[in-house]
């Protein structure tokens, strides 16, 4: 299916977004209660903390990030991993409220930031016929990690000190990455791209739109809306898993075994979507991609038993994994990719932003009160409002042609 450039390419993204996990909120709410009790802070304290560290590294993602268009690939990745190495290694040190905010930033900006934009960035600029199917196979590499991680890290932390662990994937990531990227990416420019034949795939047949154009188009709004459905409410489910099992009385171990149903699913989706968008286009996928997480809102909202949490999860999983692959192939689809990398930049700096509104927003009503149900209420409210005004612009998707 693949050549050789374009096979390491994919497991170039592949890798980054495996290691992107440990930026992740699924991946950072796993030591939720180990730091909470090491702090002696309360779950609207951490989601404050965790909500405004994450906001700040959306800042820094949109001028940072939009840099991958102008370096070299090798280059700019080394530097994610230097980055993401330190990082590991000073969330290890977290002592103090300070120290904690700090350690946030840094793995969000690191992790789930810099890690998963260079990954999706690269395969989104170089493929074009093949988009979907490529993107689905680099992304893969997250629901390979949700799979593994969750269940192997509760084993970690009963034998060893969470700090410990931090150190290891600090020392893990420094030596294992800037190896497979030399091998995989070091002739990779800017230029490179597929090779096809079929004039529709061609770049310079469409409008290749600057991120200043961007910001004037109404139809990203409705998009973006959408598109960010998905992170603040997965990220307030991941960061306060600990409430959801306390408020229905799941035990200690269900959500984490639900990961695994999440996870499936999310790969089963991913391999979907990567045919379908290759297919059918993004654009006419869109508006499908929030149905499942608005079920899971209704599942949390009317069901207690233990089961329940694979389901939710599962449904969850459904819409991570459409959502990974349309939200970097449809930007490319509407507004090319000569400029992709400060789009995505932008793009990658909103989702990290629904991550830090969907903490705090969690955080605020856990601490005003307000029960799971209460709160997967008004999670299904935003994702039906953002629905409606998407159908209403279905058919204005199209990309500009010149």
């Amino acid at each position: 299916m693949f050549k050789s450039l374009s096979l390491k390419v994919i497991i170039f993204g592949f890798i980054f977004t495996f290691f992107s996990s440990f930026g992740q909120s699924y991946f950072l709410g796993l030591f939720n209660s180990s730091i909470r009790n090491e702090l002696s802070i309360t779950h609207g304290e951490f989601g404050t903390i965790y909500a405004s560290a994450t906001l700040l590294s959306s800042f820094f993602l949109i001028w940072i990030g939009k840099k991958i268009d102008d370096i070299n690939i090798f280059k700019f990745a080394f530097f994610v991993i230097l980055l993401l190495s330190f990082s590991c290694f000073f969330f290890s040190k977290i002592s103090s409220v300070i120290i904690l905010f700090i350690a946030i930033f840094l793995m969000r900006f690191s992790g789930q930031g810099m890690m998963s934009h260079t990954a999706t960035t690269t395969i989104s600029r170089y493929f074009s016929k093949s988009r979907g199917k490529a993107l689905s196979t680099g992304w893969f590499g997250l629901s390979a990690a949700e799979f593994i991680l969750p269940v192997l890290i509760i084993y970690l932390l009963s034998i060893y000190e969470w700090k410990n662990i931090w150190i290891s994937i600090s020392i893990l990531v420094i030596i294992f990455l800037p190896i497979v990227s030399y091998l995989l990416v070091k002739n990779l420019n800017l230029d490179s791209r597929e090779i096809t034949t079929d004039s529709k795939y061609k770049d310079e047949n469409i409008k290749q739109w600057k991120r200043i154009e961007v910001l004037k188009d109404y139809r990203f709004y409705i998009i973006g809306a959408n598109m960010l459905a998905m992170p603040w409410i997965a990220t307030g489910v991941f960061v306060y898993q600990s409430f959801i099992l306390e408020s229905k009385n799941w035990g200690p171990y269900i959500i984490a075994q639900s990961f695994m149903a999440y996870s499936i699913l999310s790969v089963i989706t991913l391999f979907l979507s990567g045919f379908l968008i290759d297919k059918f286009t993004s654009r006419k996928l869109l508006i499908y991609m929030n149905i499942p997480l608005l079920l899971a809102a209704a599942v949390l909202f009317y069901f207690n038993n233990p089961f329940s949490s694979f389901v939710f999860l599962g449904l969850i999983g459904i819409t991570n994994g459409f959502a990974n692959v349309l939200g970097s192939s449809t930007w490319a689809e509407i507004y090319g990719v000569k400029h992709i990398g400060s789009i995505k930049a932008l793009t990658t700096a909103l989702m990290v932003f629904a991550t830090a509104f969907g903490t705090a927003l969690f955080g605020f009503l856990i601490d005003f009160g307000f029960s799971i149900e209460q709160i997967s209420l008004v999670s299904a409210t935003y994702i039906s409002i953002s629905l409606i005004l998407l159908f209403i612009v279905r058919n204005k998707l199209n990309p500009t042609l010149i």
